[in-house]
């Protein structure tokens, strides 16, 4: 084993390891007085790692050379183009954390440095080849998003946020550690290349149970349906900021684990977790979009907007092709935008005296009280409801070329019928927002870096976005076929 080698390519890793390490010890000597310049250098640790991780996702990185501490780890395109993202949503979130803890006095040092190691968490997760090396990065992310969840010791709405997502997160990771225990004890290995070899011919009954187990474990990371009854709650009662979070980078986590795990470890094995995989799609898309036509709360509403979301991922997935894959991966870097877009402009939601405003109801007459923040948000919605000519509708058309290509004509018809019910929630807001009598409650003013954030989102998610397609399509075709899928 080359350790040089091997260090080389976690080199990411390293940098938000001894970051994280090092502004632990800042925090503990310096205080919460500390925490912007903290937050400052958490930001550029999470840029840095970005700045190593592009190099393998423009070369196409793939085959012996990614594998680092013997097939352990795996530095291929695929997971470099995952952690661009990840870094990404992270960065964004330093961004607009302070403004929003500062004005209610609860910003403390630990908040950037939580970040920090969650993303070191996702970016194992995504390189991870080994069930043990997925469950390592799998609990560092987890154990710091139940700190960020619950992060305002004194509101109700957080510990409560904290506590739900603790007690079935647990209850998911048990449910994995189970079936991977299984996949483990009929495979002799847990190496996926190692479990795709013990999976050729017929699947044996407790492998079967294994699979299923892994999938149940991990559609709850995604908040997939029917594992999705935590993310409504923890949404709504998490900091704004931490929300921004949980629906931007581990969403993009757990989504690139799934695929590689399914991949590379269950390849041969399609049939047997394509069905779960569709039912979980469809039950995503369809629950999603019930669920939030009555919401009254934005940051309820985004939350089953999130689980809607990945219905369309998953049937990417579902494709189980090379070509899926990078559907996938596409739909992720454009609703990582979205999402991003979308909570800033919630945190933009002020009322005169800088509190947080969360009612739907208080939106009604934003386009004569807050005409820029109007127009952008109803672009966000619109994007999100994939209309076109904005660039959510291209996610959307890659994920459905995708199935069409895969023979799976019913599928895709169906995943565009349902996505129809999706677009009346998105359109009541932007209904509210023109239409309704001004409500007269949100007029604070944001901050240069929300609106800069905002507008760079915006103008993404905006037909600009399609001069995106040639470059973000060759990055995602690159990605997917470094995936190691077995023959």
């Amino acid at each position: 084993m080359d350790y040089a080698a091997s260090f080389a390519l976690i080199a990411p890793e390293l940098v938000l390891t001894i970051s994280g390490l090092v502004l632990l010890l800042v925090a503990a000597w310096g205080g919460d007085k500390a925490s912007r310049m903290i937050s400052i250098a958490a930001a550029v640790s999470l840029g840095g790692a970005f700045a190593l991780a592009a190099p393998a996702v423009c070369t196409g990185a793939t085959g012996l050379d990614t594998m680092a501490f013997g097939d352990l780890f795996r530095a291929d395109a695929y997971a470099n183009l995952a952690k661009l993202m990840i870094f990404a949503a992270a960065g964004a979130v330093l961004v607009v954390a302070p403004r929003f803890f500062t004005g209610i006095g609860e910003m403390r040092a630990e908040y950037p440095i939580l970040v920090v190691f969650a993303a070191l968490g996702m970016s194992i997760m995504v390189s991870a080849t080994n069930l043990l090396t997925l469950y390592i990065g799998l609990e560092l992310n987890s154990l710091a998003a139940y700190v960020l969840a619950a992060f305002l010791r004194d509101d109700e709405r957080s510990a409560e946020a904290g506590l739900k997502y603790f007690v079935l997160g647990a209850l998911a990771s048990g449910i994995l550690l189970f079936g991977m225990s299984l996949v483990y004890g009929f495979a002799g290995t847990t190496n996926f290349m190692g479990i795709a070899e013990a999976v050729q011919g017929d699947l044996s009954t407790g492998m079967l149970f294994g699979l299923i187990f892994m999938l149940a474990g991990l559609a709850f990371k995604i908040s997939a349906a029917p594992f999705h009854m935590w993310t409504p709650d923890v949404y709504e009662g998490a900091p704004t900021p931490t929300t921004m979070f949980f629906a931007s980078a581990p969403k993009v986590a757990a989504v690139a684990l799934l695929a590689r795990v399914m991949m590379e470890g269950f390849g041969t094995q399609v049939d047997a977790w394509r069905q779960v995989v569709i039912a979980a799609a469809l039950l995503s898309i369809i629950i999603g979009a019930l669920g939030a036509i009555g919401q009254t709360n934005i940051k309820r509403l985004l939350a089953f907007s999130s689980i809607n979301n990945v219905g369309f991922i998953l049937i990417g997935l579902a494709a189980a092709t090379v070509t899926g894959i990078s559907a996938m991966l596409v739909y992720l870097a454009i609703y990582v935008v979205m999402t991003v877009g979308s909570f800033v402009a919630v945190l933009l939601m002020r009322d005169a005296e800088g509190n947080q405003v969360e009612g739907i109801s208080d939106l009604a007459g934003l386009s004569t009280t807050r005409p820029a923040l109007a127009a952008v948000m109803a672009m966000l919605m619109f994007s999100l409801a994939g209309i076109p000519p904005l660039f959510g509708f291209w996610g959307k058309f890659v994920v459905f070329e995708a199935v069409v290509q895969a023979d799976m004509l019913a599928l895709a018809a169906i995943g565009i019928a349902a996505s129809v019910i999706g677009a009346f929630y998105y359109i009541k807001v932007v209904k509210i927002m023109y239409f309704d009598e001004p409500a007269g409650t949100i007029t604070g003013e944001g901050d240069t870096p929300h609106w800069a954030l905002l507008f760079i989102c915006a103008a993404i998610v905006s037909p600009l976005g399609y001069l995106l397609t040639p470059w973000l399509g060759e990055l995602a075709d690159g990605a997917a076929a470094s995936l190691m899928l077995p023959a």
